[in-house]
This record gives structure tokens, C-alpha cells and sequence, in this order.
């Protein structure tokens, strides 16, 4: 039986799952798509962007990969809680606060995508934008929601849309560099 070299590298499928999940529901937050067909990526935020992304950070943890381990279970993690707090989760007795709980959860996670952020310089120059695009996501999304402020979450909405083709590229990266055995996609060095 063969070690943990002979996996393949799951990051291609973990940034890939998350940029499409990202992209569409960027699309709803920069206003590209009205409100209404939000209910459309929920169905990604739970298999593309939860479950499989979930799955390649075990690969990652099966790998050694410390880093990609925690960045793909914790955002597939991430998918998964936004399938069931858009899906299931009842606020109506939070009222006018509805919006200041989910700006605090969206807070958080940009507290942690931002000390990820400190770790992912040293993995390529491509996953450090992805992390950058995405810090400054979060930090639009949640005064957006906090504040109940249509262009703040527009804003986050565009960047988040910027953070969905970075994560793209990333992933293109990898898939192409690993099927063609030589580097087609630079990623750039550990910044």
C-alpha cells in the first residue's frame, strides 16, 4: 500500500468547488441577479460547496497538508452552514436583529479567512489573492448585513465575484499544471 504521495492533489476540486458556489451567490449579492433566485445556490452551497469541498480537505488532511486541510473543511463546513441557516434556520423572532446576527457570523468568518490569509502567503502568490479577495469579501458582506446596507453588501457582491475567478484560475492551475506534468498556469511563489 502506498503512502499519502500517491493522492492526487485535491486542491483542484476544493478551489474549484468554492468559486463556482462563490461565484453565483456573488452574483446575487452585487445585484446581478434579483434576490428572488437566491434559493439557487443552495443547492451548490451543500454539495459543491459543502460536501466536496469538505472532502478534499480531508484529502489535504490525508496528505499532510496542513493548511489545505483546514482551508477546504472549514469552508466546506462554511457552504454547509449557509445551506442550513438560508434553508432551515427561522429568524423571524430576531426581527430588525436578524441582520446584525448574520453580519457577527459573516464577521467571524472573515477573522478567520484573514488569519488564513497570514498562512496562505506562504503557499503560492495565487491562493494568497484568493484569500486577500476573499477577507475583503467577508469584511463588505458583514457591514452589508449589520448595518442593513444594500451598497455594502453590492460591494461585497463584486469582490467576492473577483474572488470567485481567482479561486478559478487557482484551481485551472492545478488541474492544468498536474494533467500536462509541467507548470501551463504559473501560481507565482510564496509571497
Amino acid at each position: 500500500m502506498s503512502g499519502p504521495a500517491s493522492f492526487a492533489d485535491p486542491a483542484g476540486l476544493g478551489l474549484a468547488a468554492f468559486a463556482l458556489t462563490t461565484f453565483v451567490l456573488s452574483c446575487v449579492n452585487a445585484g446581478l441577479l434579483p434576490a428572488t433566485v437566491e434559493p439557487v445556490v443552495f443547492s451548490l452551497a451543500l454539495f459543491y460547496g459543502g460536501i466536496a469541498q469538505f472532502a478534499a480537505g480531508m484529502w489535504e488532511f490525508a496528505k499532510g497538508n496542513t493548511f489545505g486541510a483546514t482551508a477546504f473543511t472549514s469552508f466546506g463546513a462554511f457552504w454547509m452552514s449557509f445551506w442550513f441557516l438560508t434553508t432551515s434556520t427561522d429568524l423571524s423572532a430576531a426581527g430588525a436583529d436578524a441582520g446584525k446576527g448574520v453580519g457577527v457570523w459573516l464577521f467571524a468568518w472573515g477573522i478567520f479567512t484573514l488569519y488564513m490569509t497570514v498562512a496562505a502567503r506562504k503557499t503560492n502568490k495565487s491562493v494568497f489573492f484568493v484569500f486577500v479577495a476573499l477577507t475583503v469579501t467577508f469584511l463588505f458582506l458583514s457591514i452589508g448585513a449589520y448595518a442593513g446596507t444594500v451598497v455594502m453588501t453590492r460591494i461585497g457582491g463584486w469582490v467576492g465575484l473577483l474572488t470567485a475567478f481567482l479561486a478559478w484560475y487557482a484551481s485551472f492551475a492545478v488541474v492544468a499544471n498536474s494533467t500536462f506534468k509541467r507548470t501551463v498556469l504559473p501560481v507565482g511563489p510564496a509571497v
